[in-house]
């Protein structure tokens, strides 16, 4: 038979017959991803036996033989259906129904979010029981974080050994083998759902102290329970997206022959407000004594000791006017300048200490050391042997600044690129830019569809335009003119040459200049820039730049670094004298094979915000670290 007859009869036997389904690979189960974010929803995949795993959405229970309930909206409240008129129920089965509706109402009234149990499983005890509790079949709304959507579970109560109330709990973890199948209820949600044939794991949770609820939470209350908000639809999203960013990044890079390299935490460089890095090596001689003399000074105290002084300079005046001896007016004065430095000792314990400043030659590194704020002064070395280069990794600034756009630690997707200048640097941040935007559409739609349905109706709009239009340039001098004519907003800080762009001029300019679209300010004035970037032949400009976006602001920043030794080793001089050791490596690179250069820094959390639009750049971390706050 010809082989593209077999191929296409294959292909024909393939399409009538079930498809196999795709395990989680280093688990037996199988992620809900792949069964839900199939084309036909799952729907070819009825009648195969699986073993799923997640965490209780939602849950509601009907008594056996009554019909499938329709499912619930994600933020309603789950009560159990009412018993029918022929069904044998004792009163405290109804009393505790009943206290339960209460309990919810004052609940959704009070704008509170508890879970409170909706069975309780009476006692049963010996010959004394008079009634075994009711059996329902239980309907789980199941998310194990691999996608957006959920798949329906349906439980008989008699499979567990847990009380209901308990395995029906919002956030309780179940992991259920059971069969594939369609729903049977006309109005399901669902194409495809799980009949469950046995319990594998039940996690229970304490309802009472669970913080999330099936209310929809605000994200600036979630920030206290930053451990358990990944588990909300919400930030699950907004984590996956970040996850996409990073592999896109790392897929953008690579593709366009980039070499990883990873660049140290601590550092003995940097610009700006940084935090040091210290670590004390105690003497333990110089502890032992000072242990000794607190254990002797305690018994004491300083109105004592003032006593003795006084006492003692007494006795002093009376040696000196009696006919004693000189060796014994000595000693006394000699105990007395014991018992004087004895009260400043007591008098200095009781003050407030300062905050200790570790000696370098006492602290383990030698030498002053701090958290990084940049890697491209570590990949200006690599880039002068492998070409291009690239790292990803934390970068801490400790301004004292607690706004929706700062944080104190952050994550920056760097480059830096040999045989390059200004120019080529913009054309990578460009291409890069566009890159990200292009992959969630195409990589991460069901997350991207939900976020814009919860979070920012303009985000998937938003990529679109971005990832098919031009990027504006203009330079600094360009963008101050422009904001010296604008008639239709007053700036609190008003725009002139050599002043840096705050948020509310960047805001402007997007808004009203590019009309929303992504634009490059470049040829900073070299007061507003660190003094590592190369000078432009005005002498008072740097050949920097800023991408900026709408609502967010500065989202990627790039420069040509300077090259030339005569220049960078003038502009360190202008640093002060105690900054020339700490760069003596970096001006190493311009005595040695030096190159024009140019890079790139990609500040990932504020990608983060343009992608999906939230509003605080807390929420788009896992545990954000800010001025004052610093949670799990």
């Amino acid at each position: 038979m010809d082989s593209h007859v077999k191929t296409h009869q294959k292909e024909h036997e393939d399409a009538l017959s079930p498809d196999p389904v795709p395990f989680s690979k280093y688990s037996n189960r199988v992620e809900l991803k792949t069964l839900l974010e199939r084309s036909d929803g799952g729907a070819r995949l009825a009648g195969k036996k699986v073993v799923i795993g997640g965490w209780v959405k939602s849950s509601r229970a009907v008594k056996k033989d009554s019909p499938p309930p329709p499912p619930p909206p994600p933020s309603s409240v789950t009560v159990p259906p009412p018993p029918s008129k022929t069904a044998n129920i004792s009163c405290t089965e109804i009393i505790q129904s009943k206290m339960n509706i209460f309990r919810k109402l004052f609940d959704v009234l009070s704008g509170g979010g508890k879970t409170y149990p909706i069975f309780d499983k009476p006692e049963i005890t010996g010959h004394n029981a008079t009634s075994l509790p009711p059996e329902y079949i239980i309907y789980f709304l199941i998310s194990d974080g691999s996608s957006v959507s959920s798949l329906q579970v349906v439980v008989d109560s008699a499979m567990s050994n847990v009380p209901v109330a308990q395995l029906m709990a919002l956030g309780t973890c179940i992991v259920a083998e059971g069969v594939l199948r369609q729903p049977l209820a006309a109005s399901a949600k669902h194409v495809i759902e799980l009949e469950a044939e046995k319990l594998l794991h039940v996690g229970t949770v304490d309802p009472e102290k669970y913080p999330l609820s099936k209310k929809q939470l605000p994200l600036h209350l979630l920030r206290d329970f930053s451990h358990f908000r990944p588990r909300t639809t919400t930030v699950g999203s907004v984590t996956r997206v970040h996850s996409a960013l990073t592999l896109a990044s790392h897929t953008f890079f690579q593709s366009n022959g980039f070499q990883y390299v990873q660049v140290p935490v601590i550092t003995t460089t940097g610009v700006g407000e940084m935090f040091r890095v210290t670590t004390p090596l105690g003497d333990e001689t110089d502890d032992k004594e000072e242990k000794n003399h607190v254990k002797e000074t305690d018994k004491l105290s300083i109105e004592t000791v003032k006593a003795a002084i006084k006492e003692k300079s007494r006795l002093i005046d009376h040696l000196k006017r009696s006919d004693s001896n000189r060796e014994a007016v000595v000693a006394a004065v000699h105990d007395l300048k014991k018992t004087t430095d004895l009260a400043a000792q007591l008098e200095m314990k009781q003050k407030p200490k300062a905050a200790t400043v570790v000696k370098p030659k006492k602290d383990f590194f030698g030498c002053e050391t701090y958290l990084t704020v940049s890697g491209r002064f570590h990949l200006e070395s690599y880039a002068s042997s492998l070409g291009k280069v690239y790292t990803f990794g934390p970068r801490f600034t400790a301004d004292k600044i607690d706004n929706a756009r700062h944080l104190a630690e952050m994550w920056n997707v760097e480059t830096e690129m040999a045989f390059s200048e200004l120019d080529d640097a913009m054309d990578c941040a460009d291409e890069f830019f566009k890159f990200l935007c292009k992959y969630l559409l195409e990589n991460r739609h069901e997350d991207m569809k939900f976020i814009s349905k919860r979070v920012d109706k303009t985000v998937t709009t938003r990529l679109e335009a971005t990832a098919s239009s031009s990027v504006l340039r203009f330079s600094y001098t360009e963008a101050i003119s422009l904001l010296q004519k604008a008639t239709t907003r007053t700036f609190e800080i008003k725009p002139k040459w050599g002043v840096a762009l705050t948020e509310e001029h960047l805001s402007y300019l997007t808004d009203e200049i590019s009309k929303g679209s992504v634009l490059i300010i470049h040829s900073y004035p070299k007061e507003v820039k660190p003094f590592y970037i190369r000078l432009n032949e005005d002498k008072k400009t740097v050949a920097a730049f800023d991408l900026v976006v709408p609502k967010v602001g500065v989202v990627m920043t790039g420069s040509q670094n300077e090259e030339r030794f005569e220049i960078l080793d003038g502009r360190i001089k202008e640093l002060g004298s105690t900054s020339r050791e700490k760069y003596e490596w970096y001006l190493d690179l311009r005595r040695h094979g030096t190159v024009k250069h140019s890079g790139i820094s990609l500040r990932m959390e504020h990608m983060l915000l343009f992608a999906t639009g939230l509003p605080d750049i807390k929420d788009a971390v896992p545990f954000p670290r800010s001025w004052g706050k610093a949670n799990n």
